[in-house]
């Protein structure tokens, strides 16, 4: 049986958000007792702000864990079209018994260049869905119609739209990582995402490069210690801006001519 939370007020007073960085979540999984306090997995791939991705076995891993311990698993897949060279991205639903412990989150945000409209869907484990459903009934409703018409046509025709989006998202990466590389930035080509996830030049902080790069380049980019302490030693970049733009921005990071 699956525990629910049964209130906000149990929430604040029972509930302690702890963040796992990739780099040992898988050793989380593995570790005798790691679950023992847990209730609840929130897990974001192809992920914000790293670009990393993960795997149906990784998600198959974590059924395991979830049905061991009995405890919800929430999935942010809200970059799941932005992938590159190919490499489709699993939904953690496709691993086997992921809809007995858990839900997917998607946003037409990011697949459809829709945000602030607050567009998206959650399917899964039909029980977490009625708690979601429960209490957004009671803090919100729906968004304007002409929105969801929108999105509804989105969802109507989703391909080759995104096939072209994915082109246009990678050109972009595939200008901007030499350009890193270039200026002493350690980073590799995201699989999918928005996102490039470099590790700053030696002798760096996240808060000094960034601003380095605002006052010397023109360039804006977000300090990886902005998404926790171990994101200290990180800027994050972001492949949103027009391929113009960034190529100009791509060209004044290299110290180009």
């Amino acid at each position: 049986m699956l525990r629910l939370p049964m209130s906000i007020r149990a929430m604040r007073r029972w509930f302690r958000i702890r963040v796992i960085p990739y780099m040992v979540l898988g050793r989380f999984l593995r570790a005798e007792g790691a679950g023992r306090r847990v209730r609840m997995l929130f897990l974001n791939y192809p992920n914000n702000p790293t670009g990393a991705t993960a795997t149906v076995e990784f998600f198959s891993e974590v059924v395991r864990f979830a049905r061991k311990h009995g405890l919800v698993v929430c999935h942010d897949n809200a970059y799941s079209e932005i992938y590159f060279d190919r490499k489709q991205q699993p939904s953690f639903l496709q691993a086997p018994g992921a809809r007995e412990v858990g839900v997917e989150f998607h946003s037409l945000s990011k697949t459809f260049n829709m945000a602030g409209w607050r567009i998206g869907f959650a399917v899964g484990n039909p029980e977490i869905i009625k708690a979601l459903a429960d209490i957004k009934t009671n803090i919100d409703s729906g968004v304007f119609n002409a929105c969801q018409i929108a999105a509804a046509h989105a969802l109507d025709n989703f391909e080759p739209y995104c096939g072209q989006l994915r082109g246009l998202i990678q050109e972009r990466r595939d200008m901007l990582v030499p350009a890193l590389h270039e200026a002493g930035f350690a980073c590799s080509s995201p699989d999918a995402s928005y996102y490039v996830w470099a590790r700053v030049p030696s002798g760096e902080t996240s808060e000094s490069c960034v601003m380095r790069l605002i006052m010397e380049k023109g360039v804006v980019a977000m300090p990886g210690s902005g998404f926790g302490r171990c994101g200290d030693g990180y800027v994050r970049f972001a492949l949103c801006l027009e391929t113009a733009r960034l190529a100009q921005a791509a060209k004044a990071i290299a110290g180009r001519p």
